[in-house]
């Protein structure tokens, strides 16, 4: 007995996806509300794989659902303040076309209804962890929306919101130290910290005037503000109780105004709340029970055995040094050996890499990127100006407490310079930055405290000093791979065999051949070229098309012939002519033997000797592609396009390294040459 046949469009893939207007009309809101309801809920349009079959052979362009997300939808909780939220809305209204103000204000203040979110994050992050690892995106949204302008878009409360929240984020990370790295980018100062074994990277905008453009939809984005506040909420509530901090912290909304940001919000620990008490950031911090242990032996010793047991700050700094000095390093022990990972100093060591330091912030650098870096790595003394807002350790420049001052400030010439350079003095000014140094200070520019951390140690000051050169700013998570061009090591020690005196003699190549170029010009001046054409002059008579044709056939032959024979004739000339030399030299040698002569050797040329030693790498690198060939008839035809497409990859990354390479061997002559002067 035959089947009973089914209905097309009924199961299959054209059951399992719902357009988008099925589904607004299924759930009976508006497609506003709709959308919103979607990023609340984390349901995001599908792609079909077959979208004939499920659009049932249309050809326009349509948004698909899964049948089961729209589903789930309808027992939303959310859908029925949507409609109140409706209803209240056309009341309003309609007492403002009967210009009742009054009424549409109370129908507004009483009846409008309060949208809440907590069950939906609670639905999509069952743990704190599947929480942590969607922070990514609203941190980045939030401290976007925290540096925008007020506008009709976006309110000012929306925006002091996300202030409000980012800063105590901020806070927590200084707390806990969890602050890994950073790095400086066209878009913005990227963050890393590490949160209860979760890594959190977010995004930072720089302070500059932000222009919101008209082609923004500040709906879409303000409903993802919306359910990344209530989520940052959450987990800023988690963060503080679980290191023993009281949350929300105290606010103080003066110093806010006076710009005081992370000064304006006073932690507080669980146990001074209860006695009533409240306690800075720093006393904040739970007890270590070893270091406590340790105080209470300490102060139970005699005063003579306490000065004997504490350190001076110079022998301090010869047990940190041999401290370093202890950490082991692994070397490669061959040239094509794998590189071991380097053991790192430990997190507590690195979370107090500034503190026994003071620094003082010009005003002309990042005041809030660099005192929430200075005091998630240890520092508890940040000085700055006044003009930057309230909270500073310190406003006095000249404090002979403070230990570094970080400065942006172009280098300034000398008085004596400029006036020897107004004379027409050739002498070169000397650079004098600053003007008046406080003694003992260490004077470096904010790249400085972005190396130190990213590497986990205090880098040298000199190399970061006003006015040098700053060595180049990587990023701390892409690892230089093998192969790669890598700008913190030299360029002697990255260059195969033989690229150096390539480089030397294409250098002296492109000089000669600017002069040829020079000479040229000046001479087409006097000349005309090839390819003019005079009256009466320079036309050809068309040949026959035999003619052409043999002419042709006979170009293609003896193309043909020299292509078969280069190589082969390329390396008899070489062992010719090496061979005849070789010869020369002996016959040389022997009448000078003969007749008593001292022979003359010369020397030869730095050119020439680039050229002796580029030959022979080149021979030996044709030689080994030669057995990559051989190697590759042994292989399947799969294999050996699989290991086709792994040669191309491995070449493009060649010429890129060579490329850059390149580049830079010519920046260190131009710069040697200027340095020669």
């Amino acid at each position: 007995m035959a089947g009973r046949s089914k209905k097309k469009g009924t199961s299959g893939a054209a059951k399992n996806y719902i357009t988008r207007t099925r589904a607004v009309k299924k759930l009976q809101i508006s497609l506003p509300d709709f959308r919103r309801l979607c990023i609340f809920k984390g349901i995001y349009p599908r792609e079909p794989r077959n979208k004939k079959k499920v659009s049932k052979g249309s050809t326009a362009q349509t948004t698909f659902y899964y049948t089961k997300d729209i589903q789930y939808l309808l027992h939303e909780p959310l859908l029925a303040k949507f409609r109140e939220h409706k209803s209240v809305a056309k009341k309003i209204g309609r007492a403002l076309g009967r210009g009742e103000a009054g009424d549409a204000a109370r129908l507004e203040k009483n009846l409008m209804p309060k949208v809440k979110l907590d069950h939906i994050i609670k639905e999509r992050y069952p743990t704190f962890v599947d929480a942590l690892r969607d922070l990514d995106d609203a941190l980045s949204m939030l401290f976007l929306f925290a540096n925008l302008p007020s506008s009709e878009h976006i309110p000012a409360k929306t925006i002091a919101l996300c202030q409000r929240l980012t800063r105590e984020f901020e806070h927590y990370v200084i707390t806990s130290h969890s602050l890994r790295k950073s790095f400086l980018s066209i878009k913005g100062i990227y963050y890393q910290a590490t949160i209860q074994g979760q890594d959190i990277l977010w995004l930072v905008p720089y302070r500059f005037v932000q222009r919101t453009g008209g082609d923004i939809d500040f709906r879409i984005m303000g409903t993802f503000v919306e359910f990344y506040t209530t989520l940052i909420g959450f987990v800023n509530y988690r963060l503080y109780t679980s290191v023993g901090l009281v949350y929300p912290p105290k606010f103080n909304a003066k110093s806010d105004e006076q710009g005081g940001e992370l000064a304006a919000f006073q932690l507080e620990g669980k146990a001074n709340a209860a006695n009533g008490a409240s306690h800075d950031d720093d006393e904040d911090m739970e007890i270590n029970p070893e270091a406590q242990a340790m105080a209470d032996r300490i102060a139970a010793m005699p005063e003579e055995e306490v000065e004997a047991a504490e350190p001076t700050p110079a022998e301090a700094d010869d047990d940190e040094e041999q401290n370093n000095d202890d950490i082991d390093k692994f070397e490669p022990t061959a040239p094509d050996a794998d590189i071991l990972p380097q053991p790192q100093a430990s997190s507590k060591e690195v979370a107090s890499l500034f503190a026994p330091f003071t620094f003082y912030l010009s005003r002309e650098v990042p005041r809030g990127s660099l005192e929430f870096i200075l005091k998630s790595f240890g520092c508890k003394r940040v000085g700055w100006d006044s003009i930057l807002g309230d909270g500073a350790f310190t406003t006095n420049e000249s404090d002979p407490a403070i230990t570094h001052q970080i400065i942006d400030r172009p280098p300034l010439p000398s008085e004596a310079s400029t006036a020897d350079a107004s004379n027409g003095d050739a002498a070169n000014p000397t650079v004098q930055w600053p003007r008046s140094t406080m003694p003992g200070r260490t004077y470096v520019q904010p790249q400085w405290v972005w190396d130190c951390i990213n590497q986990g140690k205090l880098l040298r000051p000199d190399l970061y000093a006003p006015g040098a050169e700053l060595p180049p700013h990587l990023s701390p998570w892409v690892k230089p791979k093998k192969g790669e061009y890598d700008p913190n090591l030299p360029l002697a020690a990255q260059q195969p065999d033989g690229e150096a005196e390539a480089f030397e003699d294409m250098a002296d190549d492109d000089e000669d051949a600017f002069d040829v170029d020079d000479e040229e010009d000046k001479m087409d001046g006097i000349v005309d070229r090839d390819g003019s054409v005079e009256v009466g002059e320079g036309m050809d008579i068309a040949e026959s098309e035999d003619d052409d044709e043999d002419d042709s056939d006979s170009n293609e032959d003896a193309a043909a012939d020299d292509f078969d024979g280069f190589d082969d004739v390329s390396d008899a000339e070489s062992d010719i002519s090496e061979g005849e030399a070789a010869r020369l030299q002996h016959q040389r040698e022997l009448e000078a033997e003969a007749t008593g002569k001292k022979l003359e050797v010369k020397a030869p040329t730095k050119k020439e000797q680039n050229a002796a030693i580029r030959k022979k790498f080149d021979k030996k690198k044709r030689q080994e592609e030669e057995e990559r060939e051989r190697q590759k008839m042994m292989l399947s035809n799969k294999k050996r396009k699989l290991l086709k497409r792994i040669e191309y990859g491995e070449n493009k990354r060649d010429t890129e390294s060579e490329n850059l390479r390149k580049k830079r061997a010519k920046l260190e002559k131009a710069k040697a040459a200027a340095d020669a002067l």
